[in-house]
């Protein structure tokens, strides 16, 4: 067992890879009464081109299929209701899919040990029937409508998809309804053997727990199962060429007020490690620096009655795409495009001020110490750093270790003009 400490922040991960390859990371927090648990797979929406472990062959899955499979995992081969088990023992679970992978969870104050099985136990028992694949496309199906239908996702989303020219990202984490039409049986099978290996999945554990003794629990677990180590998974993604593939959409829409958000698509990626992390909250600094509540950029787009209390930014960085998104509510989403995109071209033309780059420096360690009473947040984000190589705990060492000429150099990179686009939701006539 590998015993990670990270005294300044008095946190310690307890972490051991099974024999089968499953990697179970156990955060013990004193004083809490709640425990949260994770297990996640690496494997989300852009996975759609690999090599299959049952034929050994390239095989390209309709889009939308990892998140098809994580609403029937919940099925239980003897018709168990897992919702209904968890209930049963005192706890809320929950599953949830992104670009990069699945994550499924369960937060209880109680029968800690029971729910850890029942979490681990339906997640690597598999039934999918023909039956109950086609009455799953009805209901995602609803939920794909429900999103085509939500402004706010439909200008984050279109704008992802003016970025990319081929890359999967571009496309609905749910898929389309012509796309789950064409799932079956077969093909959730062959996606659950190939990326549902323990040796691709993380189990992490926050709460006022033993560690030693979850790690055996688990370890017990698994050892009553038949699994051997498997390869990593080979993936296949277009190659994607540089720049934006549409400068600027606009979408029509039954809103009372228009949307407008910008976005840079991230000019080079494939990062990990502290290489990944560094250059994640160099960004995520930079956007605080331009356009945080404490910024004059912030102040000048009220005073100018362009943004409201929805404004906001972030910058989603994984191992094979990035990008930055900013914007909101405003009465004119053509005037809001234009003032962002002059406000950050204005910023590259002059150096970064120390003073605020220490007032952001200090905002981003004080909202991640506050994360930490969260263990909703450390179980996630210690999962995402770790599929890439890098450790959520060394945040705040490298926030430190930021200067303002690594920004700069930052600054010029990412927010280049030629990965610059707008997305707009505006009134239906």
């Amino acid at each position: 067992m590998e015993i990670q400490r990270f005294d300044r922040l008095q946190e310690t991960v307890y972490r051991e890879v099974l024999p089968n390859g499953l990697t179970v990371c156990v955060l013990p927090k004193k004083g809490f009464q709640r425990t949260y648990a994770t297990f996640a797979t690496k494997y989300g929406s852009i996975d759609n081109h690999f090599k299959s472990l049952t034929s050994k062959n390239w095989v390209r899955v309709p889009d939308g299929i990892a998140h098809f499979l994580e609403h029937k995992l919940f099925e239980q081969p003897d018709g168990t209701d897992v919702f209904h088990a968890f209930s049963r023992q005192g706890a809320e679970a929950n599953a949830y899919t992104t670009f990069t992978r699945t994550t499924y969870l369960f937060s209880s104050t109680a029968n800690v040990e029971k729910n850890v099985e029942t979490l681990i136990d339906f997640v690597q028992t598999p039934a999918f029937t023909d039956q109950s694949v086609e009455k799953e496309k009805g209901i995602i199906g609803q939920e794909i409508r429900m999103y085509n239908d939500t402004p706010d996702w439909r200008v984050y989303f279109g704008l992802i998809e003016n970025m990319y020219h081929a890359h999967p990202v571009k496309i609905d984490i749910a898929g389309t309804i012509e796309s789950i039409a064409q799932i079956t049986k077969e093909s959730l099978y062959e996606c659950y053997h190939t990326f549902y290996h323990p040796g691709n999945m993380v189990l992490f554990i926050v709460g006022p727990v033993d560690p030693e003794r979850m790690i055996h629990l688990v370890a017990e677990n698994q050892a009553r199962k038949n699994y051997t180590k498997q390869a990593p998974v080979e993936r296949r993604y277009p190659e994607e060429p540089a720049g934006v593939a549409k400068a600027k959409s606009v979408l029509k829409m039954g809103v009372e007020t228009p949307k407008s958000m910008v976005g840079f698509k991230a000019a080079r990626v494939h990062r990990s490690g502290q290489d990944y992390l560094k250059h994640e909250l160099s960004v995520q600094i930079l956007l605080e620096l331009l356009f945080g509540k404490s910024s004059d950029n912030y102040r000048r787009l009220i005073d100018e009655k362009l943004i409201d209390e929805s404004f906001s930014f972030e910058y989603t960085e994984e191992h094979e795409y990035g990008f930055s998104a900013i914007g909101g509510n405003t009465e004119d989403p053509d005037r809001l495009a234009a003032r962002l995109f002059e406000m950050i071209m204005a910023q590259k033309e002059r150096p970064i001020p120390e003073e605020a780059l220490e007032r952001a420096r200090k905002k981003r360690l004080g909202s991640f110490l506050k994360a930490l009473n969260s263990p909703e947040y450390i179980a996630n984000q210690y999962t995402r750093y770790l599929f890439n190589g890098a450790n959520l705990f060394d945040i705040v060492a490298v926030l430190e270790d930021l200067r303002a000429e690594e920004l700069e150099a930052v600054l010029h990179e990412h927010f280049d003009e030629r990965a610059f686009t707008q997305c707009q939701v505006v009134r239906r006539a």
